[in-house]
């Protein structure tokens, strides 16, 4: 695999490069948001198939909108203002991001299937491939990718 600025690419045996297909979108956090985030990541995972004949395993949309889902709960939930959306994808996998306002890392919590809530890091571990978060200059970021074939 090479690295370009920044991002995978994938070796064509041509002199230029082809990078992974980047939309990003920015939310406020207004009734809807994460159904318009859904819809956004559903939207890139439709391209992604037109335009890197990707193709999922059958189930991998919906766990997608589900990592989506939980990552744009959380943003929204724990910060004071918009976030922001970020996927990248290939053929193979795509990484989903989410900036938002805090600081605040998030906590992974012990499995007790009788807790109420606090399971949505427990969800996105059981989805994605690799978890990361860390913080940024606006608050935080957090990154899961996730691969379409198993």
């Amino acid at each position: 695999m090479t690295e370009y600025v920044g991002g995978d690419v994938i070796p064509t045996g041509f002199d230029v490069p082809v990078e992974p297909l980047r939309r990003a979108e920015h939310y406020t956090g207004e009734p809807g948001s994460i159904a318009e985030a859904r819809a956004f990541a559903a939207r890139f995972l439709e391209q992604l198939k037109t335009e890197w004949c990707a193709a999922p395993d059958r189930g991998a949309d919906g766990e997608l909108l589900l990592l989506v889902s939980e990552l744009v709960t959380n943003a929204e939930r724990h910060s004071n203002g918009p976030y922001i959306l970020e996927l990248e994808g290939t053929d193979s996998a795509i990484t989903v991001c989410v900036y938002d306002s805090s600081s605040a890392l998030p906590h992974r919590y012990p499995r007790d299937p009788a807790r109420v809530g606090r399971h949505g890091l427990e969800i996105v571990d059981a989805l994605a491939v690799e978890v990361t978060a860390e913080r940024v200059p606006v608050g935080k970021r957090v990154r899961a990718r996730f691969v379409l074939r198993r």
